[in-house]
């Protein structure tokens, strides 16, 4: 009878190993599929900013290449009434300077 219940003693403690096993491959799955998801979820967070983050440098750069844009026009049509100024400054004194170039060409010194 001592052999019995030593038996079933044995058997008892293998039925509550394996339960006890069965218990921590649960919560091992379930810690895992927790951190599957919470990649999952840190990964959709992560897309969102960079989306978030390229958009805002789009803006950025459309914004300055807008800038950019204006500012070369600008410097174009100053740079045009600059030369305008010159022709007209030139072709204004052009006459002055032949006549003084010939004065002093044909001015014979001893």
């Amino acid at each position: 009878m001592a052999s019995n219940s030593g038996q079933g003693g044995i058997q008892q403690l293998l039925a509550a190993e394996q339960e006890a096993q069965h218990i921590v491959n649960a919560a091992k799955n379930e810690k895992y599929a927790r951190l599957k998801q919470a990649k999952e979820e840190a990964e959709k967070e992560i897309t969102k900013h960079r989306a978030h983050l390229e958009n805002q440098f789009q803006n950025k750069v459309t914004a300055s290449s807008g800038d950019s844009g204006a500012n070369v026009k600008r410097l174009e049509q100053e740079t045009d009434t600059k030369i305008h100024q010159l022709k007209t400054e030139a072709s204004r004194i052009s006459g002055d300077v032949v006549s003084t170039l010939l004065k002093y060409v044909t001015t014979v010194k001893n």
